[in-house]
């Protein structure tokens, strides 16, 4: 599995702008903490194909798995 950022560019930078914003942490969480500092821990542990609350990052299979088909947690 590996981890690759959202290649929706529009996307990306709306987010991007968003956690800088807001101090380097996800701006999809209420707490800011070391485990929501972007990329948050939720995702780093997460064993399973999928995107990031904030849709920035996503986990993919090695087989070429499309973004845009990843589940959202």
């Amino acid at each position: 599995m590996k981890i690759v950022r959202n290649p929706d560019e529009a996307k990306a930078k709306e987010i991007s702008e968003a956690v800088k914003a807001n101090d380097g942490y996800c701006p999809c969480r209420l707490t800011k903490t070391e485990d929501t500092k972007c990329m948050c821990k939720e995702f780093r542990e997460q064993d399973h194909t999928g995107l990031c609350h904030c849709g920035l990052f996503g986990k993919i299979d090695n087989d070429g798995t499309p973004f845009d088909l990843l589940p959202v947690d």
